[in-house]
């Protein structure tokens, strides 16, 4: 697998594809305990994109894209990835929509502070697009919450 370009996501509040927010959750919540705020579910996610150009056919209208996302329990509870609602748009605005359990075949648990990370892809009819959804948690005490996965851009290195 040749790789041409890799991206790191950009999580600004700046918006590349104008989809709408269909998340109801940021996977941040929190309780009170007596005059304090104290975390317990942060769920902070990362994505770094690459064009596979060696399984890509742009002349077949073929854009294959690998992405590597790293999950970290950033909070105070421990987690288990339970499934994963995926939003991928072209940029004909063509939208695929894709659920399943867990990622990769597992549902990781993660301690506060650690860390999963995973390889998949995604296939495309045009040569930018970009990837949003979230992870369906659920905490050992089974507080069930949603992870959002911030929207980020695909490209290969063609585009300027």
């Amino acid at each position: 697998m040749s790789v041409k370009r890799s991206v790191t996501a950009d999580w600004s509040d700046n918006r590349p594809c104008r989809l709408r927010d269909r998340l109801a959750h940021t996977g941040r919540f929190s309780y009170k305990r007596g005059m304090e705020t104290e975390v317990r579910h942060d769920i902070d996610i990362r994505v770094e994109t690459a064009y596979v150009e060696d399984q890509s056919e742009p002349e077949q209208e073929r854009y294959v894209f690998a992405y590597t996302v790293t999950i970290t329990n950033a909070g105070h509870v421990p987690a288990k990835l339970l499934s994963r609602h995926w939003i991928i748009t072209d940029a004909n605005s063509k939208v695929q929509e894709v659920r399943g359990e867990g990622v990769v075949g597992e549902q990781p648990h993660l301690q506060p502070g650690e860390a999963y990370r995973y390889t998949s892809g995604a296939i495309l009819e045009t040569p930018v697009g970009c990837m949003e959804g979230s992870y369906h948690m659920v905490t050992d005490d089974g507080q069930q919450f949603d992870a959002r996965i911030p929207i980020f851009i695909s490209t290969p290195n063609i585009l300027h």
